[in-house]
């Protein structure tokens, strides 16, 4: 039973780790006044190719729910934001890649006149048709409006979302 002692407190000490990266992610201060429910068309782009997701965001009473989803319609991640505090909805594991895209997402959709209160003391900063999220460690954001109610959001300097509305539920910056 011995050996398995510095298994366990290893094990321990990356749960730790990992857990304190996650709640590190900028959110807003409360919660946006969105027009929801939204459903984005998403396409996700690296140096290994691309792929397309769905994005659906909705009001749950105090919380927002995010739902990623393949093109056929299967969950990839589910979360809530509850009290500025991510938290799994049903039985998919974790997935900090789809939680930071999903903090990266509600900055970017956050209406132009509410982001100096929400966002007051994060480092941000707003151009015509572009704003950007610098937050220590890997959270970069960097968000460039099109005309047509669809933008590109970099999170970090590898990956890139095209992101478009699906439905006339988008608003324009």
């Amino acid at each position: 039973m011995a050996s398995n002692k510095p298994f366990t407190l290893a094990w321990l000490a990356l749960l730790l780790l990992l857990s304190g990266c996650a709640s590190q992610l900028p959110l807003p201060s409360e919660q946006p006044r969105l027009q929801l429910p939204l459903q984005l068309h998403i396409q996700a782009r690296n140096a290994s190719g691309s792929h397309d997701q769905l994005l659906v965001i909705q009001q749950e009473q105090q919380a927002l729910r995010w739902t990623l989803l393949t093109p056929l319609g299967v969950p990839v991640a589910r979360q809530l934001l509850i009290d500025g505090r991510w938290q799994a909805d049903g039985l998919l594991p974790p997935n900090a890649q789809a939680r930071e895209f999903f903090a990266a997402m509600l900055f970017a959709l956050t209406p132009d006149e509410q982001l100096d209160r929400l966002y007051a003391g994060q480092r941000w900063s707003r151009q015509q048709h572009a704003r950007r999220l610098e937050a220590g460690g890997s959270a970069s954001w960097h968000v460039r409006y099109r005309q047509d109610g669809s933008f590109q959001l970099d999170v970090g300097p590898r990956l890139t979302y095209g992101v478009a509305p699906l439905d006339n539920g988008a608003q324009s910056r």
